[in-house]
């Protein structure tokens, strides 16, 4: 069965191209590589012995999407693709509007147009903005306090009204936490492009030189050290739920909305001790002012992830630091310019 997975070379998508491929899923890709590099896919293919069909084009090429959909039986679509950092959004907003939700628009209209009526939506945590009450359920009021979260907020009321227009339609919609770790092999993981705008990887760039320190955004929050709290999940456990998302819509229409994470917030400095634990490496930090959009505290409720989909998060705090410093150790400049 071919899945196009948009944004398929990023982090979260290269891991989730190994999950699909050990379910038996042929993933096709479509990935402008804004974020990502191509030699993911030859790590991938070293990782499973499948090698997937990249489509390098942006998803609101619209002649680039039907051009896949003609070549191909696409099945269903995973849904990436799109810029993601927060700090970032409060700076261009109006490219995170363009790219985001105008992007999801031609995407759903060319599979529409193909036939394909079933989406798992990369979705996020910050739709809950500020949230009211830790644990967050899927039944939490949603906002969002800066402009990336707005533009997911946006698509989910995006894809309800479109699957009410029309019955034929499945949709998932993963409201991710904070995704960590690597692929256990050391040869995938996540190798953002310039300063990391995520903790962990700003702090495995420390640990390898790469960066001189951490700066610690905020110690005056209303949590247990002043600093941020949030529900990290190994990126394993992520990709895994993207597999029984699509399990998910098989046959049931509608629109489905989980929570994935682990349920257990931690704080930056808990993040740090725990790495530097895992890694036997020394990390620096300073603290700095909050950064404009940020939050004290979120974390998930995932239970209703696990009674309907069956799936929950099973890697534990210490498996995500060995994996992230396995990457970050083995890879510490990323990927490579060209195939090694």
């Amino acid at each position: 069965m071919e899945i196009l997975v948009t944004g398929g070379a990023g982090f979260i998508g290269s891991h989730t191209l190994i999950a699909l491929i050990h379910a038996g899923y042929t993933p096709i890709v479509i990935d402008n590589l804004c974020n990502a590099n191509p030699i993911v896919l030859d790590r991938v293919a070293e990782i499973t012995g499948v090698r997937p069909r990249l489509y390098e084009k942006d998803i609101r090429d619209r002649g680039a999407l039907r051009t896949i959909f003609e070549e191909h039986t696409i099945e269903a679509v995973i849904h990436f693709a799109g810029l993601k950092a927060v700090g970032e959004s409060t700076e261009i907003p109006l490219e995170y509007y363009q790219n985001n939700v105008t992007g999801t628009l031609v995407l759903c209209e060319e599979m529409r147009r193909a036939g394909v009526f079933r989406l798992v939506f990369s979705s996020s945590a910050t739709v809950y903005g500020d949230p009211e009450t830790v644990p967050i359920p899927e039944t939490a009021r949603t906002t969002a306090t800066n402009p990336y979260g707005r533009s997911k907020l946006f698509i989910e009321e995006i894809l309800r009204d479109l699957v009410a227009s029309d019955d034929r339609w499945g949709v998932v919609l993963l409201r991710y936490f904070n995704p960590v770790g690597a692929h256990p092999s050391g040869r995938i993981g996540e190798d953002p492009k310039g300063i990391p705008n995520n903790l962990l990887p700003y702090i495995t760039q420390v640990a390898v030189g790469k960066l001189k320190e951490l700066a610690v955004f905020g110690d005056d929050y209303e949590t247990a050290d002043g600093t941020g709290v949030r529900d990290y999940i190994h990126i394993l456990d992520l990709a895994d739920g993207h597999v029984k998302a699509l399990k998910r819509v098989d046959s049931d229409k509608g629109v489905f909305t989980y929570n994935l994470g682990t349920g257990t917030g931690y704080s930056v400095l808990e993040m740090v001790k725990a790495f530097e634990e895992a890694s036997g490496a020394r990390i620096p930090y300073r603290i700095a002012p909050r950064r404009p959009g940020d939050i004290a505290a979120c974390f998930a409720h995932p239970e209703r992830a696990r009674k309907e989909m069956g799936w929950e998060a099973v890697r534990g705090l210490q498996e995500m630091m060995r994996d992230a410093w396995a990457w970050q150790s083995q890879n510490p400049d990323g990927y490579p310019e060209s195939s090694d």
